[in-house]
């Protein structure tokens, strides 16, 4: 299991709710969270074999910014 950290531009619950599909729909996730009250508002992803790449298409195609953090 690892652990894949991105910064977002999500900002509200709704946006959240929005690209929870989106997220969902992606193989391997076992969780993921968004810190709302983090300044970069940061979304962590616990998975198995995941491309951080395809996580920040898949935000990038839903309208929102995700770039993956080191």
């Amino acid at each position: 299991m690892e652990v894949l950290v991105f910064k977002t531009n999500l900002r509200f619950k709704k946006q959240i709710n929005a690209v929870t599909p989106h997220i969902n729909n992606l193989q391997g996730i076992a969780r993921w969270n968004v810190d709302l009250d983090d300044t970069d508002k940061i979304l962590r992803i616990e998975s198995v074999d995941l491309s951080p790449r395809s996580v920040e298409v898949t935000l990038q195609q839903a309208g929102y910014f995700c770039e993956e953090l080191q």
